[in-house]
């Protein structure tokens, strides 16, 4: 039996869901930009609620642990330390792209196909890896600006799907091979972290809960405020 709260705060999605031996039974999320630090608790609190269920009862936390925003990632994870910490219950991280690729291929009927997640950076760039219908990786998990000729030769063979909140600015450069096909409406949710947090607390995968990072990919540069 396992009971897993499951946060999802990479990227503008507001997300909290509550899986019980793998099958979500609620979730709650909000689609806007720095929210995060005001709701993600009170939805901790309205799906606990609305599965009727105590934070006594969790088995473990699981939070979407990067690559993507600086911010959002600091908020999901201190959340999920804190009550690691307080119920003395096991620290989950699921990588961002695995969780999304893996929410996409459930939406997807289609498997000679490869799946390339995108999370939005700086101008043409992206955070972004490519899997196969089984959720093998095929490309690394890495930071790319997107041109002409990304994944050229991936492309050249194989039918590939780019979806997340990235993707879609790359459609003009990407859109126009016969191969890609664009996804704009994905949004990330931490109901697709289910199937690698249910994994891990079988396997027992968890990490140190003082020490744990999140993924940040690339090193935070602040703005600088204007005078």
């Amino acid at each position: 039996m396992s009971l897993i709260l499951q946060i999802e705060t990479a990227t503008n999605v507001c997300s909290v869901a509550l899986s019980e031996n793998g099958n979500i039974i609620a979730s709650k999320e909000l689609q806007q930009r720095n929210v995060h630090a005001e709701v993600v608790t009170l939805f901790i609190d309205e799906v606990l609620k609305t599965a009727g269920k105590q934070y006594i009862e969790l088995s473990a936390v699981a939070v979407s642990c990067g690559p993507g925003s600086y911010t959002g990632l600091r908020i999901g994870i201190s959340v999920t330390k804190g009550l690691c910490y307080s119920l003395d219950i096991p620290f989950i991280a699921v990588e961002t792209l695995e969780a999304m690729t893996d929410g996409m291929i459930a939406e997807n009927a289609e498997r000679d196909v490869l799946f390339c997640p995108m999370i939005d950076a700086r101008r043409m760039e992206v955070f972004t890896a490519v899997f196969d219908a089984e959720g093998n990786r095929i490309k690394p998990t890495s930071a790319e600006i997107i041109d002409q000729d990304s994944f050229s030769d991936l492309l050249q063979t194989n039918k590939m799907i780019f979806f997340g909140d990235g993707a879609a600015k790359c459609s003009e450069v990407l859109g126009t091979n016969l191969n890609a096909q664009i996804v704009s409406d994905f949004q990330n949710s931490a109901r697709h972290l289910t199937k690698k947090a249910s994994e891990k607390f079988i396997n027992k995968d968890f990490e140190d809960t003082a020490y744990f990072e999140p993924y940040y990919l690339k090193d935070f540069i602040a703005g600088k405020k204007s005078v």
